[in-house]
């Protein structure tokens, strides 16, 4: 190794691939369809920018109830294009139906639900498709013209809407979409069965492309316990006080056997996980980057090699009394009396890519972020490791085509720098970086370095308190073995399902109405199908909104600042 080599700062590149579970488990009908639409937009293109550039590294991570959902939804595809077994997706199945609702209802619904995507960057970018928009907020505001509407203006929507979504790598390879796209209209059956076709092929091939890069070694694949709980808080609510001591908390005084729980969802996503990519992974990425000190201890003791969370938790540890403050902060920590390696989350830097470089010229945006690791590499010791930690999918929609040129600028000049070093968080620790003492960790999330998004108002509390109810009711179910082993699986499922950390994430009034209301709707309709299978009638309230919403649109995509802004 040369000297160069030994100067090298390390970056890690890592994203978070995540969608909670949309299907109603009764009925199998997938109640949102953001599993298939990331899969076709967000999760192809994020590894055809890897595939495209041989030395670029990164570490890509599953929620493993995302993996069951593509699945699902691949299998689905298939027996419809097969042997014309009916999809269970609502909206997938109305892209290749012969007719259009009968029902006026039905029929706005449909064209409303293809009016869910980002107006600037994938609808107004196609002139035919943003002709139709306008057509359909006409008629949502006169809603008794729409006997008039006819089926071809539906199969229109339906196909430009798919095409909209469709990832920007498939656009710019596929004949068959650039094809459809210059039609721009007069979309027949063959047509929308066509982009049926493409969408499987999305669906059946994307997670082997991941398993491929992780035999070659270019990527490192990472897990999050089964259905993305937020972990500290199973463990403890009143965690929520380490990072905001004046939050008011739910009547729950504790979630029932938390970390039985917690064990349940880390070994049955082990299990998910090895399934799908026939190893065990060394790191996880614990759902939202929820971390307190005995989840560290509980991830450790699980034999997970790694972790990794926001900056802001970092932050807030160093300014305890019982932290040294060390002289940098990009380093791997390590809190006592555990045995796992914490990375932390570059804020500032990721919330760049995140937010402000969609505003930006690709190749300005990609200098001015390759300028800031500059300023770190000469102000910083040898052996930092610097983490950029994203979902994988919200940011996308914002920046002009899908990221395409903004990410494939990134990969290949970090790629080819001579001083950025792109390397996993498992490649870290074997090249030995320095692991830094930490005495105590306050308790937070990659979220304004608290647990905010999931606890601590009213209508967030009582989510919980109304899952404690369910849990109770699981727990007496257990106890009094009234169950048959087919409804024991079934129920730690639901109940599973019913604890992941998406629902709470949109309750309260500052999210937007319509995402709002989706949401408590299926989690009311989560907990309702638990008590069902455990053979007791669900309470009254699940029939009752309890939360709505009031904010901007915009704030709709899953994102938010690491910090507080």
């Amino acid at each position: 190794m040369n000297k160069t080599e030994k100067t090298k700062l390390k970056l890690v590149l890592c994203w978070h691939m995540h969608q909670p579970e949309y299907r109603d488990l009764h009925t199998g009908i997938f109640k949102l369809p953001w599993t298939y639409l990331h899969v076709i937009k967000d999760y192809v293109d994020m590894v055809g920018h890897l595939e495209a550039v041989p030395d670029a590294k990164a570490v890509v991570n599953f929620a493993p109830i995302l993996l069951e959902q593509i699945e699902e939804y691949a299998k689905q595809v298939s027996g419809y294009l097969q042997d014309r077994i009916a999809i269970t997706d609502p909206l997938l199945a109305a892209l290749v139906d012969p007719n259009i609702p009968a029902d006026l209802e039905d029929r706005m619904r449909l064209v409303k639900d293809c009016l869910r995507a980002n107006r600037e960057r994938q609808i107004n970018r196609y002139p035919a498709y943003e002709k139709l928009v306008k057509m359909a907020d006409w008629l949502e505001q006169n809603y008794d013209t729409l006997d008039y509407v006819n089926s071809q203006f539906i199969f229109d929507i339906l196909v430009w809407y798919h095409l909209a979504w469709m990832g920007e790598t498939v656009k710019l390879s596929d004949n068959r979409i650039k094809h459809l796209i210059e039609k721009g209209s007069a979309y027949t059956l063959h047509d929308r069965i066509e982009i049926l076709e493409i969408i499987g092929e999305q669906l059946s091939s994307v997670l082997y492309r991941y398993k491929a890069l992780a035999k070659k070694g270019q990527i490192e694949l990472s897990v999050t316990p089964y259905a993305h709980p937020i972990m500290p808080l199973l463990l403890d609510l009143n965690s929520t006080h380490e990072a905001m001591p004046n939050a008011p908390l739910p009547d729950l005084a504790a979630y029932p056997g938390g970390q039985d729980r917690i064990l349940w969802h880390l070994e049955k996503g082990v299990q998910t996980f090895k399934r799908f990519f026939g190893f065990k992974p060394d790191g996880c990425w614990p759902s939202e980057g929820s971390v307190s000190e005995e989840t560290l201890k509980i991830l450790g003791d699980f034999g997970f090699k790694w972790t990794a969370t926001g900056g802001s938790v970092l932050h807030n540890s160093l300014n305890s009394p019982e932290n040294e403050k060390p002289i940098g902060i990009h380093y791997p920590f390590k809190l006592k009396q555990t045995n796992i390696p914490c990375f932390f989350r570059d804020d500032g830097l990721s919330d760049l890519i995140g937010f402000e470089y969609s505003k930006w010229h690709a190749d300005d945006a990609v200098g001015d972020f390759i300028n800031h690791l500059e300023t770190i590499a000469a102000n910083q010791d040898t052996g930092s490791v610097v983490s950029i930690i994203m979902d994988g999918e919200n940011a996308w929609e914002y920046f002009p085509d899908n990221g395409y040129y903004f990410l494939s600028a990134l990969y290949k000049r970090l790629a080819s720098h001579p001083s950025i070093e792109l390397t996993t968080f498992s490649e870290c620790l074997k090249s030995k970086v320095e692991i830094k003492p930490l005495n105590r960790l306050v308790a937070g999330s990659w979220v304004y370095g608290t647990f905010s998004t999931w606890i601590g108002d009213s209508d967030k509390n009582r989510g919980w308190d109304m899952l404690g109810d369910a849990k109770c009711a699981f727990d007496m179910a257990i106890s009094s073995k009234r169950l048959t082993d087919k409804q024991l699986e079934a129920a730690k499922l639901q109940l599973a399902v019913c604890e992941g950390s998406d629902w709470f994430w949109w309750f309260g009034d500052y999210n937007p109405g319509e995402a709002v209301s989706n949401f408590e709707k299926q989690f009311r309709l989560n907990l309702a199908n638990l008590y069902r299978i455990l053979g007791e009638e669900p309470p009254t309230y699940l029939a009752l909104s309890f939360t709505q919403g009031f904010g901007a649109p915009a704030m709709g995509g899953a994102m938010r600042h690491g910090t507080q802004q």
